[in-house]
């Protein structure tokens, strides 16, 4: 079994194990280029649970902008890249975009990701303004999604030294319990919750800090919005 065959069996059984589902599916536009934005939960494959939904309902690819520390984990990293994950940059999405692809971030990235479950639900992303200033620059729509239960996968417990880690080398190192109080995940019901496409305004620049300011502003709202209304169903 090659690589691609193995993480699309890992997916495959994912999603069944989280009885997935994606409600909005519709807003991915059916050409074209669009950035999917996404809340970062620490268990990550949530978002290769949508990436597979887009692919097999709607037949289109979807690149995932991945956390460098992933690209640091021997057989991770080839699972992450036969799945459709890239290193996240501002060039990568960017000369994604502009070839007409639909790329996926989740701007909070591994800070959000390690977030303790008292704020789960909870974005992360007041100063992560980069996939704003993205879409600006590339015209391309921004479609929210938010999956709050992807939360409930691992109970997170606040320490210090999660912080330090993180702090000082930019690694995870979460205290976590799962299933049975192990690190098997639990089988929390993902659903995934569409948002009808954000147009970047057309008139400004991604170097006018003003514009930038108030469309982040807007996707913030939105998307927290989302996870809020949508936690508790």
């Amino acid at each position: 079994m090659n690589i691609i065959n193995i993480a699309d069996t890992v997916m495959n059984r994912a999603a069944r194990y989280h009885e997935h589902r994606v409600e909005g599916l519709e807003h991915i536009p059916a050409s074209g280029p669009a950035l999917i934005v996404v809340n970062h939960s620490l268990a990550t494959y949530d978002s290769g649970l949508l990436a597979a939904a887009v692919r097999e309902r709607l037949g289109r690819d979807v690149w995932l902008l991945g956390d460098r520390y992933i690209f640091k984990i021997p057989v991770v990293r080839d699972l992450a890249s036969a799945y459709g994950f890239v290193e996240g940059s501002q060039h990568n999405a960017e000369s994604l975009l502009r070839d007409g692809e639909l790329v996926l971030v989740a701007p909070g990235g591994m800070r959000e990701a390690l977030r303790p479950s008292s704020q789960k639900y909870q974005l992360n992303i007041r100063d992560r303004k980069g996939f704003a200033r993205l879409a600006m620059r590339t015209g391309a729509p921004v479609v929210l999604s938010a999956c709050p239960a992807a939360d409930d996968i691992y109970h997170v417990i606040a320490n210090p030294v999660t912080d330090w880690v993180y702090n000082r080398y930019r690694l995870a190192a979460p205290v976590i319990l799962g299933k049975f109080g192990t690190p098997i995940p639990r089988p929390a019901k993902l659903v995934h919750y569409l948002n009808a496409p954000m147009s970047p305004p057309g008139n400004c620049s991604d170097d006018d800090p003003n514009a930038v300011d108030a469309f982040h502003a807007a996707l913030e709202r939105r998307l927290q919005e989302m996870l809020t209304e949508h936690a508790s169903t």
